[in-house]
Parts: C-alpha cells; structure tokens; sequence
C-alpha cells in the first residue's frame, strides 16, 4: 500500500501495488486497519481480492487492478473506468481537519547513526494556499490548517525530553505564515532561553521573514543557515509562477538577515519554468551579486556568502503546470553552463557565491515517473531487471539504462520519452491521475494555467486566506474549510524541577 504525494499519481507503480490511499493518512490508517481485521474475523473471505473490494468500495482507497485504461491510436488516454461492480469511479483524498487531536510523533525513534538533519521536527500547520503555480505539495494539502501554539510547545517539548535533540525545525510548506509565528518564536526562545535548544525555520518565505522573527531564531546565539526560495531568477517569471516576491523584497530580507549575524545565504531557484529564456537564467546570477554586495554593506564584512541552488523544474499532477512541456536536458545543461561560468568570471563574487545544481539528465527521468502512465511500469521493471539501483543518488544514477529501457519496452507503442516529458498537453486530453481527485477543480487549474501565460502579462493570484475565495474547489468539494488563527493563547514558562 502506497501513500504520500506520489501516491496523487501512482500509475507508474500500478503493476507493484495493491492500493494507494491520497491525502493525509492519520485516520484513514485507522479505517484501514478496521476493514482488515473485519476481513480477517470473517475468515478472509474472498481472499487479497476480497480485502482489496472491501478498501476499493470505500471509495478512499485506489485499487488499480480494479480499473481498467483505455487508449486512442495515438497513445493518449480515451477512458480509466472500473472493471467491478461498487468500485467508485473516482477516488477522494482524505483531510484531517483537526491536527491539534493528531500531535505527531509521540515518541520519536533516534537513530544510532548521525542524520543528516539532526533536529526534531514539529509541523506547525498544513496546507498552502500562496497558489504557487509549480508546487504540487501547495495545491493536493488544501486547506490550510493550523495546530494552536499550545499543541506546539507541548509536541516541542515532548520531542526534546524524548529524543535528546537540541534543535527544533518548526516545519510547513511555509512556517513564516502561521498566524501566530511570532508568537511561537518568542514562547519558544522564552522557554529554551540559557539553554542548548535552538529554533529553525528550514525554508521561509522571503516577504514572511522580519526583524523579531530573526532575532528570536537566533536568540541563543547560534547561526544556522537561512534559506530562501525566490524559484524564478526574473520578476517576469515569478509572475509566471505566482510567486509573488519582488527583488527589493529579497534584499530587504537578506539585508535583516545578514545584519543580525548571519554569514550564509541559501537561495533556491528553478530552470526550465514555462516561458523561461536564457536571460530569465542569467538573472539568477546577477541577483546573487547583488545579494552579496547587500551583505557586505549591511554587515560591513568581506565573509558573506550566498549558496545558489538549482533544480531542474518537473511538471507535477494536479498543478497549473500538469499541462507544461518539460525542458529537454540539453537546454537545461546549456542554460546551466552559462549561469556558472557568469558567476565565476567576475572576481568581484566568485568565491561569495557558491553553484550547485543538478544537470537536466534525471529530471528528465523524473519527469517521466511523474506524468507516467501505467505503460512507463513496463520501463521501471526493465531498469530494475537490468541493475538499476538506489538511482536518486548520482553516482548510481544512468540516464542510458533509463533511455534504453524507453525505447525498448515502448517500441510497440505510439509513446516515447520526449512523449511524457516534453510534450504539452491540451485541455481535452484525459491525464493519468483525472480518476484520483485532489479536490481542486480541472477547469479552475486550466484557467490558472492560461493566466500564467497570458501574452499582456501573468496574471497573479492572492493567497485564498486573507482574500476572497476563487474557487479552486477544495472547500466545497471535500467538505473542509480553511483554519487559521489567532488562538489568543500564549505558551507558559516550563517549570523547573
């Protein structure tokens, strides 16, 4: 049973799973594991298939072998419909909607080996409603839903004693924009004041982070990295993306930042966005410069630094974008190679400025395991049965297994690689996922689609919680609503034994 955001789009996968659950899994576990001890009381009636009618006529969990795909001669999709009689035709996500009743994890499990994040993580709130037009996560976890400041503390100081961490990453899509992170920060750096315990906000938005938000993260004296995610190098293309944070507003933040101690800079973009062109690109380096020259004035120090971080740009389901052609490799390399040698030949900020990015060759794979189908199960059997191991590590990775399994297990079908990855899609072609539904209304994500490449200008989306609705379906569709605070409710010095 598959679960998670790649279960929104399991096809790939649908010859080596029995079911995928969509959405939040807390009390749908729960259900679950009710339907399979009736089964098992009864006596397995029916046997897997007897189980798996039982989960499918829920109509909360997906059975792929209880649907069948249709296809027109040119490959794309005619029809997914169900081979069995109570198999709902579409599939709903689940959404907790009170997360203070979920405080999770309880009890951490600490590994004897060093982690890679070596923090307790608390998620704050779910959801995102920015409408940024690339992030799937943003669009499949609406409504936002907040958990109180009480729950936060208590599930922060359950962690500590439980796990022996010493910091704290308080987790969202976006934890700047929690109603209340001002106050969480400072109850928070009250509690742990004079202690080893420190505060983090892993990823922040730029317009989210502010002076006391700083100075509280970084009341202890420490100085973890900050990183923030502008996504697109040109304001012409974050109005493409919807991610609405103007270049002065960068450097406002990283000028708080780096004044108030900081050394390290992490900004986060993306290369191959809808409409983007060479220049978009270039721009990513003259606005690390300028982010440099920002810090050097504002802390009035030579030892700022600005790690840039690049990833190839891969169209998700059940976003604006799920219609977009991805940028073929070649192009990202070449884009890429350009970038780096701009940053590198200018001595003003060559080594400010630290490069890291992924070449185009597998988010080019990932792109096919993203918008597959259940045709591209045929190509992963075939990478594996020919060694394909551990591949989101690079030293493991091979492009040409996964290009020649393509060409060799989809030789009889009218579909090729380029086929799922750089191929725009029309509004009328059924997508692979069109059965599984996320809540979010087709027609509104076609219109959001057509606003980001409008010729006078992309058209820019507000954030649903502090404006009117427009109608992205998920409120009425699942039954939910958005839940924000403020509580009112403040966190109280531990008491000292």
């Amino acid at each position: 049973m598959a679960g998670g955001h790649a279960a929104f789009n399991p096809e790939p996968v649908a010859d080596f799973v029995d079911a995928a659950v969509l959405g939040d899994g807390e009390e749908v576990v729960l259900a679950i594991t009710e339907v399979v001890r009736e089964w098992k009381t009864e006596g397995r009636p029916g046997g897997r298939d007897g189980l798996l009618l039982r989960l499918a006529a829920s109509g909360g969990v997906y059975v792929p072998r209880f649907y069948d795909v249709d296809y027109l001669p040119d490959g794309r999709i005619r029809a997914v419909a169900p081979n069995r009689d109570g198999v709902p035709w579409r599939i709903h996500k689940h959404t907790v909607m009170d997360l203070d009743s979920w405080p999770y994890p309880k009890n951490p499990l600490v590994p004897l080996a060093e982690t890679v994040h070596e923090r307790y993580s608390v998620e704050i709130f779910r959801g995102c409603t920015r409408g940024c037009r690339f992030c799937q996560a943003g669009m499949i976890t609406r409504p936002v839903r907040e958990r109180s400041i009480t729950t936060i503390g208590d599930m922060v100081q359950g962690g500590i004693e439980r796990s022996g961490l010493d910091e704290v990453g308080l987790l969202s899509l976006s934890s700047a924009d929690h109603s209340e992170i001002g106050a969480i920060a400072k109850g928070l750096a009250d509690r742990y004041d004079g202690t080893n315990v420190s505060l983090s906000l892993p990823s922040t938005r730029v317009d989210a982070f502010n002076v006391t938000l700083a100075d509280e993260l970084s009341r202890n004296g420490r100085r973890s990295g900050l990183t923030f995610a502008p996504e697109g190098g040109s304001e012409r293309l974050r109005k493409v993306i919807n991610k609405m944070v103007t270049e002065d507003d960068l450097i406002r933040t990283v000028a708080t930042a780096y004044s108030h101690g900081w050394r390290q800079v992490k900004l986060y973009f993306m290369c191959g966005l809808p409409t983007e062109t060479d220049e978009d690109v270039m721009q990513i380096g003259e606005l690390a410069k300028r982010v440099i020259e920002t810090g050097r004035e504002v802390s009035g120090r030579r030892d700022i630094r600005c790690t840039v971080s690049i990833g190839g740009f891969v169209p998700k389901p059940h976003t604006p974008f799920q219609w977009a052609g991805q940028l073929d490799h070649e192009t990202t390399d070449a884009r890429l190679a350009k970038l780096r040698e701009s940053v590198r030949s200018d001595k003003r900020y060559a080594r400010a400025i630290g490069f890291r990015y992924h070449d185009g060759k597998p988010g080019t794979i990932e792109g096919l395991l993203s918008r597959g189908d259940r045709r591209v199960g045929r190509v992963i059997e075939a990478v594996w049965r020919d060694g394909g191991r551990f591949d989101g590590w690079s030293e493991h990775f091979s492009y040409e297994r996964w290009a020649v399994a393509c060409e060799r297990e989809l030789a009889r079908e009218p579909v090729d690689l380029d086929w799922y990855t750089t191929r725009d899609r029309d509004v009328d072609e059924v997508l692979p996922w069109d059965h599984l539904d996320a809540g979010l209304d087709r027609d509104w994500l076609w219109e959001d689609w057509q606003d980001a490449l409008d010729p006078d200008g992309a058209v820019e989306v507000e954030d649903c919680r502090w404006t009117p609705c427009f109608d992205c379906g998920v409120c009425p569709q699942m039954d939910t609503e958005i839940q924000i605070g403020p509580t009112g409710k403040q966190l109280l010095p531990l008491s000292v034994v």
